[in-house]
């Protein structure tokens, strides 16, 4: 690395210098303006070499106030995008950059298609990148890849873990059982109850239906409920006694099992659903 700052030191001056290799060091390629303030101890310095590097193409601009260093093996590149997962965390973070230790940062987590990216539940690439945040972030697109924000509760923000996305970087997402019961809540962010279903049924050894339970009762949603315990009895998942848990939480309001398609279909009484996807499509699914 020394080397590597030695030869940017010829080019770039001694100050980019070491703003790229105090980056590295702290393994921070994503970063942000206020890094790199308090890494050269000046506001409008910082701006200055920044805006350098960015014209060299050692780093690129993903946002305002958010930069990416250029792997030095990748030669000088104008765009560059890297992790998409890395980038989706510092976006998330932004406006906390000065308090990183905070409680504080810990409102996001990758979620929904992204999640089940992250958990090994999908087959085809994903165009978009899910975060769920209780703040409100506006959407984006960097470099061809679309960034949804989805805003929830702060008393939501249970269930998540933490994920390596590559060597050195790691994002926050949610856990198996979160992350299919955020796709029963908006299954539109994950292709459709029918992709859901399908991820219960490939992760149905490794599930803890307990859990599963559990987190449902705690997000208090009865289309949760309703479509879970339908699920659950469907693919048998979990014990009567944990089916009896959430069917005492239902009302008599009725909700459809997928509400991103057409409402036709009969009415379930048991599970206060309106069957607009067959049990038959659903059982092949499972089976596939």
């Amino acid at each position: 690395m020394h080397t590597k700052y030695n030869q940017l030191a010829k080019t770039l001056g001694p100050l980019a210098a070491q703003l790229v290799l105090t980056l590295y060091e702290r393994q921070r390629p994503v970063f942000h303006s206020k890094e790199a303030e308090r890494i050269l101890g000046d506001r409008e310095r910082a701006k200055r070499i920044v805006s350098g590097l960015v014209r060299r193409g050692i780093a690129t601009r993903l946002k305002p106030g958010i930069f990416r260093l250029v792997p030095f093996e990748l030669g000088f590149e104008r765009e560059y995008l890297g992790n998409a997962y890395v980038v989706a965390r510092e976006i998330a973070l932004r406006g906390h950059i000065r308090r990183r230790a905070a409680k504080a940062l810990q409102d996001y987590y990758l979620s929904h298609g992204s999640a089940f990216d992250l958990h090994q539940m999908v087959t085809q690439p994903q165009l978009v990148v899910y975060v769920s945040s209780p703040r409100l972030i506006r959407p984006g697109t960097i470099q061809g890849t679309e960034f949804r924000f989805i805003r929830c509760k702060p008393s939501h923000l249970f269930g998540i873990t933490e994920k390596w996305v590559d060597k050195t970087e790691k994002v926050r997402v949610s856990d198996l059982e979160r992350t299919l019961l955020d796709g029963l809540k908006q299954p539109e962010y994950c292709g459709g109850i029918t992709e859901v279903a399908k991820a219960l049924s490939i992760k149905h050894d490794l599930l803890n239906a307990h859990r599963l339970v559990e987190y449902a009762l705690k997000l208090e949603i009865g289309a949760v409920i309703r479509r879970l315990g339908y699920l659950m009895e469907l693919y048998r998942i979990g014990s009567s006694e944990l089916l009896a848990r959430l069917q005492s939480e239902l009302s008599a309001t009725y909700h459809l099992l997928d509400p991103g398609i057409s409402s036709d279909g009969k009415y379930h009484a048991r599970w206060r659903l309106r069957l607009n996807i067959s049990e038959a499509e659903l059982l092949a699914v499972g089976a596939s």
